[in-house]
């Protein structure tokens, strides 16, 4: 068993997704804020990230905040993964009063890559396992 620097068990690396096996890495990269590169491969990664965009695309702009998406994980977590969603240019966030709501940005994403969130966001696509929390 692999080990960290902690002495912990690491975590095991998961593969992308099936809809993105094969994806060109060059194809997904989105010159991000100040100019740094997000790569859409990165963001679209993770299992978590993936359902939180599919949610997006089931809900009306501006209607979702954060803390209503329904995936295993805590708060600190979340927010983690709100953080890489925005800057590689998948999500846009606003302020209303105390809750940070979210919109999809769907027509700028597939201007620059077609397809892309479609393919995403099929049902073949979803997470290995239910995301949800249980009871």
């Amino acid at each position: 068993m692999t080990r960290c620097r902690t002495g912990l068990p690491a975590a095991p690396v998961r593969a992308p997704p099936p809809c993105l096996v094969g994806a060109q890495s060059s194809d997904l990269v989105h010159e991000g804020v100040r100019g740094r590169q997000h790569g859409r491969e990165g963001a679209l990664a993770d299992p978590v990230r993936i359902e939180l965009v599919r949610e997006l695309a089931d809900s009306q702009d501006w209607t979702r905040a954060c803390g209503s998406f329904d995936v295993p994980v805590g708060k600190a977590a979340l927010s983690h993964h709100f953080g890489v969603l925005p800057p590689a240019g998948l999500v846009e966030q606003r302020d209303m009063g105390s809750k940070r709501v979210n919109r999809l940005r769907r027509e700028e994403f597939d201007a620059r890559f077609p397809g892309l969130l479609a393919l995403v966001t099929r049902p073949e696509c979803a997470p290995a396992g239910d995301l949800r929390r249980e009871g």
